[in-house]
């Protein structure tokens, strides 16, 4: 006889069933759970697309990474503009996805987030003033970051209730 204490499995809930007017059980009986358990159940959800069920981001990865491939393959000019526009099109879908994830609450992309406006402050600030005054343009993308890290901060937990979120 092992050491180890046998545990009884306990049998699993059946789904719930659907009631008059198409709602199910648990949607009818969500509705009388206090609001913060409601908060809490849909937090452990992933935020829904506001298009729908279209897999509309997986859609522009996957063309994201044919410009990408095709690119590596033409070479050239051409090949260049591929491959730059295959990484924009990735780039936009992944940061599409972590708004949503971390506006919802559903989990924390404080770092990606304002490293995005980090970048975007530092392009705008190049194209502006060019790269003479660089030393200036990285204080400034850097508070930028700090701003915005914050702010970001601040949003996630008041959705969430927690400053980050681990899984």
């Amino acid at each position: 006889m092992s050491s180890k204490k046998r545990r009884k499995r306990r049998p699993r809930k059946a789904p719930p069933k659907p009631v008059e007017g198409g709602v199910s059980e648990a949607a009818a009986k969500g509705a009388t759970l206090p609001a913060r358990r409601r908060r809490a159940a849909s937090l452990d959800e992933r935020p829904p697309a506001p298009w729908g069920k279209v897999p509309l981001v997986e859609l522009v990865v996957l063309l994201g990474i044919v410009l990408l491939v095709a690119g590596f393959i033409v070479g050239g000019s051409n090949g260049t503009a591929m491959i730059a526009a295959g990484a924009v099109l990735c780039s936009i879908a992944g940061l599409e996805l972590s708004v949503r994830e971390h506006f919802a609450g559903y989990r924390s992309h404080t770092f990606l987030l304002s490293g995005a406006v980090g970048v975007a402050v530092l392009a705008g600030l190049y194209f502006l003033v060019g790269s003479l005054w660089l030393p200036i343009a990285l204080a400034i993308t850097l508070a930028a970051f700090a701003a915005a890290a914050v702010g970001l901060t601040r949003a996630f937990r008041r959705r969430s209730g927690r400053a980050f979120k681990l899984r």
